[in-house]
């Protein structure tokens, strides 16, 4: 039962976690990053959040998994999550530094397709990271499921 709780959360984290990572990956190639694919990439995160969550009770409540590395699976995706987010929220000072801008006011004083350009170009990298931490997860999600 218990065993059986696990793989299905392992395969609900890699589904939801894999399906938001290839959307946005697409949305990133394409240069389109819509609004709604947040939402997608955070109920991924959710669903990873539970997963190890699943992976504590069992560690607590047992029984013992055929692998030890089941644990590091399972909660491996809520890290790489929080890892992808900080960088996410790096990306915009990245992004204004690689343009020679000193901070998000020297943005409004280009030329209004300028400042598109730049606000295009934060979003795109902020998609970029959060949607590999997101294939990242699908990965470990997987590798979990082998070792439940």
């Amino acid at each position: 039962m218990v065993r059986d709780l696990c793989a299905i959360m392992a395969w609900a984290t890699a589904v939801t976690t894999g399906g938001s990572g290839v959307v946005a990956l697409f949305l990133w190639w394409t240069v389109n990053p819509a609004h709604w694919v947040w939402l997608v990439l955070r109920i991924g995160q959710l669903v990873a959040v539970a997963q190890a969550a699943v992976a504590g009770a069992r560690y607590f409540a047992g029984p013992a998994p055929d692998d030890s590395l089941y644990y590091l699976y399972a909660t491996l995706p809520v890290v790489i999550a929080f890892i992808a987010e900080q960088l996410r929220l790096a990306s915009a000072e990245t992004v204004l530094e690689d343009r020679g801008l000193e901070d998000a006011q020297a943005v409004g004083t280009l030329a209004p397709d300028d400042q598109q350009s730049v606000v295009l170009a934060i979003m795109r990298r902020e998609l970029g990271v959060v949607a590999a931490g997101a294939m990242v997860s699908c990965f470990l999600a997987l590798r979990a499921l082998g070792t439940v």
